[in-house]
């Protein structure tokens, strides 16, 4: 019987590379959802670069296959939507992206502070869980449609506070609303600077707004200067 530690699986999926052919000096980390994959929500990515021209947007596929459907990729199971579920699920996956993240990190040249997270419904789960807890911050976590999971969990383990928006569609069917203000108050009795945008009307999804409002954190969690960039 073999003590080695199971390998973990190595993430692939899209890149987006700087504009203009430049070094990249920044790090966007795009984690999609449930049962999509990283060519979804790399969509994001033309509109992040626009604030952002020296990032280099990468979006990997989630490591499982999907187990609801013939296609997609999935972080975890959802099959069962319970809090121990959802706990369990982030926290065997935690180490398969925090794998990635050092890895892409290496390869740049480039520290969490380079770098920011971006999620989307189970993406911006996995997000929040392991952008808290790393040894050292990042610039930032934006997280779409989503939630906080293992609260009970967070102040014992929260090691890094980076600027968190969330924005969520108040008509979301999939992962409700109440969810995002929930996830605020949590974040902000743990000291993680915070703010929240909901979208009237929106479903589980991204309208221009929502967007608008990624690309301001953004740039202004990387202290991007604007005017310069419209020059």
């Amino acid at each position: 019987m073999s003590d080695e530690t199971p390998e973990l699986p190595k993430l692939s999926g899209p890149t987006l590379e700087p504009l203009g052919g430049r070094t990249p000096k920044q790090l966007v980390i795009l984690c999609h959802g449930v049962g999509s994959d990283g060519d979804d929500l790399m969509g994001l990515a033309p509109f992040f670069q626009k604030v952002l021209p020296d990032a280099r947007f990468v979006s990997p596929h989630a490591p499982f296959q999907f187990d609801g459907g013939p296609v997609g990729y999935q972080w975890f199971s959802l099959q069962d939507f319970s809090d121990d579920a959802r706990k369990e699920g982030v926290r065997k996956a935690a180490p398969i992206l925090n794998k990635y993240i050092d890895e892409q990190l290496a390869a740049l040249g480039l520290e969490d502070k380079d770098m920011a997270l971006v999620g989307f419904s189970q993406g911006t789960m996995m997000a929040l869980h392991v952008g808290l807890r790393r040894n050292n911050p990042c610039a930032g976590i934006l997280g779409y449609s989503g939630m906080l999971v293992d609260v009970e969990s967070l102040p014992d383990e929260i090691t890094a506070k980076p600027p968190v928006l969330l924005c969520h569609g108040q008509a979301d069917e999939v992962v409700p609303f109440d969810f995002m203000p929930a996830a605020l108050s949590v974040l902000r009795l743990a000291g993680v600077p915070c703010d929240g945008l909901g979208r009237p009307g929106l479903g589980h999804g991204l309208d221009d707004d929502a967007v608008k409002a990624g690309m301001f954190f953004l740039s202004d969690v990387f202290e991007v200067d604007m005017q310069n960039l419209q020059k």
